[in-house]
Formats: structure tokens, C-alpha cells, sequence
């Protein structure tokens, strides 16, 4: 398998991410969009890693450390977005981001 098929899998998952932002009026559907675009990031960093290598390096962990970082921020990301989703709850009782208009005025 070479490089083309990770990119392949890389742009789906990119453009299902963009559709789920784009089309849901759901704030979790919203977060699993932006999950999945930083999915396809992390594809797209371990697969050039694993296809561009210089010669002679020492390192070829490049591609990986960036994926991890990735991986760390979206924890995070999750983390704080489920604490704000759930505040915009209990304030508005739903979770439509057009519903949640307090912060207009």
C-alpha cells in the first residue's frame, strides 16, 4: 500500500469531518467533526513520516511525535469543549449552538 491510499483515507475523513461541522446543529456532532479532521491530520503526519525519510537520519519519529502531540491537544480539546457543552446545558437546556444566543447582545 503506498502513500496515495493514506492520503486517500486522510481526505475522506477530512471531508466527513467538514460535512458533520457544516451540516449537524448538534454541538457534540460538531466536537466528533473537529475530532475527525484532527484524525486526518494524524494520518497524513504518520504517513509522510513513514514515506519521506531522509537518508542517513538519525530520527525518523518526526511524523509520530507531531501525531502524539495531536493526539494530547484533542484530549484536551474534549476535555474543555464537554465542560462548555455541558454548561451551555444547564443554562439553556439544549445543545444547538444557534439556540445558545445569550453572548449576541
Amino acid at each position: 500500500m503506498g502513500l496515495g491510499a493514506y492520503i486517500a483515507v486522510s481526505a475522506a475523513l477530512f471531508a466527513l469531518g467538514i460535512v458533520a461541522i457544516l451540516v449537524r446543529r448538534n454541538v457534540l456532532y460538531v466536537l466528533m467533526g473537529i475530532e475527525m479532521i484532527l484524525n486526518a491530520a494524524n494520518i497524513n503526519f504518520v504517513a509522510f513520516n513513514r514515506f519521506n525519510h531522509a537518508e542517513g537520519s538519525q530520527s525518523n519519529l518526526d511524523g509520530r511525535m507531531f501525531a502524539i502531540f495531536v493526539i494530547i491537544l484533542a484530549a484536551a480539546e474534549a476535555a474543555v469543549a464537554l465542560a462548555i457543552v455541558l454548561n451551555v446545558f444547564h443554562l439553556f437546556n439544549s445543545v444547538k449552538p444557534a439556540e445558545a444566543d445569550l453572548l449576541r447582545e
